[in-house]
C-alpha cells in the first residue's frame, strides 16, 4: 500500500503541470497568510480611500446642484438689474409711477413663479432707501420695510458684484425663517445705484445634501463658509449628536486636503470635503470609522481562513487532474506527432503549445473569412444598389457564392432611409453623420438579427439596405420592423422610413426585390415620416392624369414675380392638393417639384446663399414628406418675393428697370447697348457696372436673352418664317439670329419650333 501510494505520488510530481499547481498553491497560501496579517492597517487605507470616493460624489453632486440653482439664481439677478423698468426706478426722483413700479412686480412675480427654489426677489435703491419686491411690493423707506435689516450687506461688496449669505428672512410674522439670500450689485453708468436680493427656499436649495445615504453607514454632512461659519448641517437617522463648533474647528486644521481623522469624545472620524468654486463654501461628510475598523478584524480572520482552504483546493485540484482530467489529455495526446518523435508521454506542456498554436490559427483564419466575406457581401450589395453590376448572370453567380447556405430560401429586401434626410443634416455638424449612421445600423442589425440574410449596409447619404428572410408569420417580421422604427425614435431622437419588397423565392431575383423595395420606399412622400412602406401595397397606384402643366408653372412664376404673396401660396397649395388627390407617382410628383424650383423659385441659376439652400433641399426631395415639401415652396416663394420687393424700391433697380422697358419697347429694332444707355441718361460705363452688380448680367447679354424668349414664344406659337422672326427680335440677317439662337439654347430655331410643338402640352 505504501509502495503504491509512493509510486503514485512519484508520477504524479514528475509532470510539469502537477508540479506547477502545487507551487502555485503553496505561493497563493502565504501570500493570502501575509495579507491575513496585515490586513488591519491595510484594511483601513483602503477602506477610507474607498469610503471617500462615494462621499466625494455625493458631494460634489450636491455642490453641482446648489451651485446650478445659485448660477441661474444669479443670472435672474443680472436680468433684473439690466431691466429697463429697474434702470427708470433707480434713476428717477419720483417712484411711485404706478405703471414702473406695476411693470418691475410683473417682472419679478414671473421670475419668482418660474423657479421652485426662489422664494422672494428685493429690489433696493440705496439712494433713497426705497424696495420693490415680490410679494411686498413697493416701500418708500426702509422703516416700513418688513425685512430690511440686511442692507448693510452693501459695504461688504468691495470689488466683488455677487454676495451669497445665510440669514434670518423677516416677513412681518412670526414665521420668520432661516434662509440663503444672494446679493448682486446693480451698477449704472459705473456708480453703485442699488441691490438685487434673491431669497432662495432653504429646504429646496439644500434637498440634495439630504441624499439617501449607504446603507448601514452613518454619516453627517455640513456646509461652511470661507469664515468657517456654519451654512447648513444634516446628518442621519443613526449618526451621532456632533458639536457643530468642534467639527468646523477640525475641518479647519484639514485646511486644503480633501480626506483625514479628526476625533471628537474619543471617537474617530473619516471627514471628507470639497470646495465649490462659485461661493468658497466647504461641503464636509463625516464617518465614523470604528465599527468599520471592527469588521476589518473579522476580515483578517476570513482572509486566513480563505488561504487554508485554498490550500486544500491545491491538493484537490492535483488529485483531479491525474485522476481525471488528464485522461481525456493523454489519449489526445497520440494523436500529435513532432517530426517523426512522439511527445514526451509524462510532459504534455508541448502537447498544450501545439494544441494552443492550432487553435488560435484557426480563430484568427475564421475571424478573416468571416471579416472579407462580409465586406465583399456588402461591397456587393452595395454595386447591385447603384447599377455597378447589372448582369443577372453575375448577380446569380456571385449571390451563390455569397449566401450559399440561404441562396434558395425566400428573400424580402429592405430600404432604409433617414425621413426629410435635408433637415437631418441641417441638425447635425457633419462630423456626427458617420457615428449616427453606425448606430442606426447597430440598431436595425441587433432588433432584426433574427431575420437577416446579410449585415445591414450604408448606401451613402440617407440610405442603408438589408437583405431579410421573411418569417412563416410575415406578422413576426412586420413587428420587429415597427421595433427598429420606435427603437430608433427614442433612442437616436430622429425618424426613419422602410420600403419592403414582396417575397422573392431566391437570391437570383434580389436585383428586383430591390428595384421593388426603392418604389415602396417613394411613397413615404404620401405616407409620411416612420412608415412601414410595402410593395404589395403600392401596386394598384393611380396613374390618371394632372391638370398641372406649364400654364399653372407661369401663373406661379408670374405671382411670384409681380409679388402677389396670396395668389403665390394659393397656387402651390392647389398644385400640392391636386397631387395629393391624383396620388401621382412619386417620381413624376418629384419631377414637378423640381420644375417648381428652376422655373418659379430660379434654383440653379447664381450662387446665392438661399439659393444653394434651395437647391440642397431639392436634392434631398425624396426623403421629404409632401407637407414640408408645400411649406417649404411657399416659404421660398414668399422670400423671394420680399427679395424683389426689396430690389424694387433701390434707385439702381428703377434705372435698370428703366432700361429693361426700353429694351423691351425696341426688341424689335436694331438698337445696340448706347441707345439703351441713352434712354436713362448715364454714361455707358456707370450703366453697365449697375445693371451688373443687380442683375449679374450684361445689358448686352440680358438684351440677347430676352431676344431669344421672344423668338422662342414666336417659333412655339406661330408658324411665321424664321426670317420673319429674327427681323421681329431685331436682327436685320437670318444668319446672324440663327447664331445667336443656336449660341443661347444649343439648338438651331427650326430645330426648336419641331421639338417644342410636339411637346407643348407635355410638363
Amino acid at each position: 500500500m505504501v509502495q503504491s501510494f509512493q509510486k503514485w505520488l512519484k508520477y504524479s510530481f514528475h509532470k510539469t503541470e502537477t508540479r506547477l499547481i502545487l507551487f502555485l498553491t503553496i505561493a497563493v497560501f502565504f501570500i493570502i497568510l501575509i495579507v491575513s496579517i496585515t490586513s488591519y492597517e491595510t484594511s483601513k487605507s483602503v477602506l477610507q480611500e474607498e469610503l471617500n470616493e462615494p462621499q466625494q460624489q455625493m458631494l460634489q453632486v450636491s455642490i453641482d446642484f446648489i451651485d446650478k440653482h445659485i448660477s441661474e439664481s444669479d443670472n435672474i439677478a443680472i436680468e433684473v438689474a439690466l431691466n429697463t423698468n429697474v434702470y427708470k426706478f433707480l434713476k428717477s426722483d419720483i417712484q411711485n409711477s404706478y405703471s414702473n413700479i406695476t411693470e418691475i412686480y410683473q417682472l419679478l412675480s414671473t421670475l419668482t413663479n418660474s423657479s421652485s427654489y426662489i422664494n422672494s426677489i428685493y429690489i433696493y435703491d440705496i439712494e433713497h432707501g426705497s424696495f420693490v419686491s415680490v410679494p411686498q411690493g413697493f416701500s418708500s423707506r426702509k422703516s416700513t420695510f418688513f425685512d430690511s435689516k440686511w442692507v448693510d450687506v452693501a459695504d461688504e461688496f468691495g470689488d466683488e458684484m455677487m454676495i451669497v449669505k445665510k440669514r434670518t428672512v423677516f416677513d412681518g410674522t412670526k414665521y420668520d425663517r432661516s434662509g440663503v439670500t444672494l446679493f448682486r450689485k446693480i451698477m449704472i453708468q459705473g456708480e453703485f445705484k442699488g441691490i438685487v436680493a434673491i431669497n432662495l427656499g432653504y429646504p429646496d436649495l439644500f434637498e440634495p445634501i439630504n441624499s439617501p445615504n449607504i446603507e448601514n453607514l452613518s454619516t453627517a454632512r455640513f456646509i461652511i463658509n470661507q469664515n468657517n461659519e456654519l451654512i447648513y448641517s444634516t446628518s442621519s437617522p443613526s449618526s451621532p449628536k456632533l458639536d457643530t463648533k468642534a467639527v468646523v474647528s477640525a475641518v479647519a486644521e484639514l485646511n486644503e486636503k480633501h480626506l483625514g481623522d479628526i476625533t471628537y469624545k474619543g471617537q474617530q472620524f473619516l471627514v471628507s470635503h470639497n470646495t465649490s468654486s462659485l461661493t468658497g463654501w466647504k461641503y464636509v461628510s463625516l464617518v465614523p470609522q470604528d465599527s468599520l475598523l471592527a469588521k476589518s478584524k473579522k476580515v483578517g480572520q476570513v482572509v486566513l481562513s480563505v488561504s487554508i482552504i485554498a490550500l486544500l483546493l491545491g491538493g484537490v485540484a492535483i488529485f483531479y487532474i491525474n485522476s481525471i482530467a488528464f485522461r481525456p489529455i493523454r489519449r489526445i495526446k497520440a494523436l500529435f506527432n513532432i517530426g517523426q518523435r512522439d511527445i514526451d508521454f509524462h510532459d504534455l506542456l508541448h502537447l498544450e503549445m501545439l494544441a494552443g498554436e492550432l487553435l488560435n490559427d484557426h480563430a484568427q483564419l475564421s475571424n478573416m473569412i468571416h471579416k472579407v466575406r462580409a465586406e465583399a457581401s456588402a461591397k456587393f450589395l452595395s454595386d447591385i444598389y447603384h447599377k455597378n453590376i447589372t448582369n443577372p448572370r453575375e448577380i446569380r453567380e456571385k449571390c451563390q457564392g455569397y449566401f450559399q447556405e440561404s441562396f434558395n430560401i425566400p428573400l424580402k429586401a429592405a430600404i432604409i432611409s433617414i425621413d426629410h434626410f435635408y433637415k437631418w443634416s441641417c441638425r447635425y455638424p457633419n462630423s456626427d453623420h458617420s457615428l449616427l449612421k453606425f448606430a442606426l445600423v447597430n440598431i436595425l442589425t441587433e432588433t432584426l438579427a433574427l431575420y437577416s440574410h446579410s449585415e445591414c449596409i450604408d448606401l451613402g447619404k440617407d440610405k442603408l439596405m438589408i437583405v431579410l428572410h421573411p418569417s412563416s408569420d410575415e406578422k413576426l417580421l412586420d413587428n420587429k420592423l415597427g421595433e427598429a422604427l420606435s427603437a430608433v425614435q427614442k433612442l437616436l431622437e430622429f425618424s426613419i422610413s422602410i420600403g419592403i419588397s414582396s417575397q422573392k423565392s431566391d437570391f437570383g431575383r434580389l436585383l428586383e426585390a430591390i428595384h421593388e423595395a426603392e418604389t415602396a420606399l417613394g411613397n413615404r412622400l404620401y405616407s409620411g415620416y416612420g412608415s412601414l412602406l410595402k410593395f404589395d401595397e403600392f401596386t394598384q397606384q393611380d396613374t390618371r392624369k394632372t391638370s398641372i402643366n406649364g400654364k399653372v408653372l407661369n401663373q406661379l412664376t408670374e405671382a411670384i414675380e409681380t409679388g402677389d404673396s396670396v395668389r403665390t401660396s394659393c397656387l402651390i397649395n392647389q398644385i400640392i392638393d391636386e397631387i395629393r388627390e391624383s396620388r401621382l407617382k412619386p417620381e413624376r410628383t418629384l419631377s414637378i417639384v423640381k420644375k417648381i424650383g428652376e422655373q418659379s423659385l430660379r434654383f440653379g441659376q447664381d450662387e446665392d446663399k438661399e439659393i444653394r439652400k434651395g437647391r440642397d433641399f431639392f436634392l434631398q426631395l425624396h426623403t421629404i414628406h409632401l407637407d414640408d415639401i408645400a411649406g417649404f415652396l411657399t416659404e421660398q416663394a414668399n422670400g423671394l418675393i420680399q427679395e424683389n420687393q426689396v430690389l424694387a424700391t433701390s434707385k439702381e433697380y428703377l434705372l435698370i428697370e428703366k432700361m429693361i422697358e426700353y429694351m423691351n419697347a425696341h426688341i424689335d429694332e436694331p438698337i445696340g447697348i448706347t441707345e439703351i444707355v441713352d434712354s436713362i441718361g448715364i454714361s455707358v460705363s456707370l450703366a453697365s457696372s449697375i445693371f451688373k452688380k443687380e442683375m449679374n448680367e450684361t445689358i448686352y447679354g440680358y438684351f440677347t436673352d430676352l431676344r431669344m424668349k421672344r423668338a422662342a414664344e414666336l417659333l412655339v406659337n406661330t408658324d411665321e418664317k424664321v426670317s420673319d422672326i429674327a427681323i421681329k427680335v431685331g436682327y436685320q440677317h437670318e444668319n446672324s439670329f440663327i447664331r445667336a439662337f443656336r449660341k443661347c439654347n444649343n439648338i438651331t430655331p427650326g430645330k426648336y419650333r419641331e421639338i417644342l410643338k410636339a411637346k407643348k402640352e407635355v410638363i
